[in-house]
């Protein structure tokens, strides 16, 4: 039996999201990503809608570049709580589909949808279903590809966007990737096109026809992956868990600075959110990198591994500021400053963690510096009064004006 292996791929996920909770930005340029600062921001791009796609507008383009493109885009602030919601609901719809469900970021998802023809007929009416249920529940539109594999599927999804269906029939797998651009190749890069396009190999069905010693011998082992590839093979399964292995949060600098009291305030809050994300998750983490970069974009990372996992923002900023306190900048100032979770543990019910029996009362840390009782009832109250109010909901801390030390 021929696999039916889908992927379903939102539409300008975070930009889609913004212009369905706000109707009057719907037809409208927006860009979620830094404050522009009129021209002279120094953050990112997140996601960018078509309207503003249309300028030549991309994810990872820098906000100031952006601006400049189109100044009369409406520029937003991303809302990660809420995307994470939505793509909770959009996941919870994929499994009424396929019980095997396999997310690979906050937006796509394969699912291996074999045998399931009696229940929702063809893959051109599966594909049709999934859209109509997913437009029905969020009101946002997804991409579809169906094929044989998870790579044709996926390289299908993104070939009619945005609301597009593409299917590639069992059998015709090489076939359809000919005539393909080699960028459209899952796996391969700005420095492999590069590299591959100097060898005179433009599409995949180029890939495809060359010996594959040829490639190896120019990109090793990962070469001989992206040439079966080509071929239209790829018998990986389709996994029905998403294995995420790190968070990570960061913040650029309007201007750079060199107030360690100013830095270690968004180190806080960098902390703060990023707890928030690993606490929604289920899950602690060990091992906590610091990553800063100076002026002149020298970029540095300093990581510390925890005797044991934690989630939440006291233990994780301790952690990065200890690290930057024992960083020598040598005089030169921060543009980002940011921090990493990885070495990821589940929750403490999961791993059946023992609380300390002092951990009681008002005190904020057990004998072993791990947050109290006090400071994780006070953190799942804000974690439940932002999930009703969004960013409305903040620590004293952060409120403008306070200069306080927010411990």
């Amino acid at each position: 039996m021929n696999r039916v292996i889908v992927h379903v791929d939102m539409d300008a996920f975070f930009a889609s999201v913004e212009q369905h909770d706000a109707p009057d930005l719907r037809g409208k340029p927006v860009i979620v990503g830094a404050d522009p600062a009129k021209g002279h921001g120094r953050g990112v791009v997140c996601a960018a809608s078509y309207e503003a796609r249309q300028f030549g507008i991309h994810s990872a383009m820098p906000i100031s570049k952006a601006y400049r493109i189109c100044p009369g885009a409406v520029f937003i602030r991303p809302r990660f709580y809420r995307y994470a919601e939505v793509s909770g609901g959009v996941m919870d719809i994929l499994r009424g589909f396929s019980p095997i469900v396999e997310q690979i970021s906050i937006d796509e998802a394969f699912l291996d949808c074999t045998g399931t023809e009696n229940l929702f007929g063809p893959p051109q009416k599966i594909a049709e279903k999934i859209k109509q249920a997913i437009y029905s529940s969020t009101g946002l539109t997804a991409s579809v590809g169906i094929a044989s594999n998870k790579s044709v599927a996926k390289i299908a999804s993104d070939l009619h966007k945005p609301n597009g269906c593409t299917i590639c029939p069992a059998g015709h797998e090489k076939e359809f990737l000919a005539v393909l651009p080699i960028r459209r190749l899952w796996g391969v890069g700005k420095k492999t096109v590069q590299i591959l396009e100097a060898m005179g190999i433009r599409t995949i069905g180029d890939m495809a026809s060359i010996h594959p010693d040829v490639i190896e011998r120019r990109l090793g082992k990962s070469g001989i992956h992206l040439w079966i590839l080509a071929n239209g093979i790829d018998d990986r399964p389709v996994g029905e868990e998403y294995e995420r292995k790190s968070y990570s949060e960061e913040t650029t600098f309007s201007e750079d600075i060199g107030d360690d009291a100013v830095i270690d305030r968004v180190l806080f809050e960098i902390a703060d959110r990023l707890s928030r994300k690993i606490r929604r998750d289920e899950c602690r983490a060990k091992t906590i990198t610091l990553k800063i970069r100076l002026q002149g974009f020298e970029t540095h990372t300093r990581s510390r591994t925890l005797t044991a996992p934690v989630n939440d923002v006291y233990s994780i900023r301790a952690a990065a500021s200890e690290q930057y306190r024992t960083f020598d900048r040598q005089g030169k100032k921060v543009r980002l400053i940011g921090i990493a979770v990885s070495n990821l543990a589940g929750s403490e019910a999961d791993t059946g963690s023992q609380l300390d029996l002092f951990a009681h009362g008002t005190n904020t840390t057990n004998t072993n510096g791990a947050p109290g009782a006090k400071n994780k009832d006070m953190e799942k109250l804000l974690d439940e009064l932002k999930n009703r109010y969004g960013d409305k909901i903040t620590r004293a801390a952060f409120l403008p004006g306070t200069h306080r030390d927010p411990s």
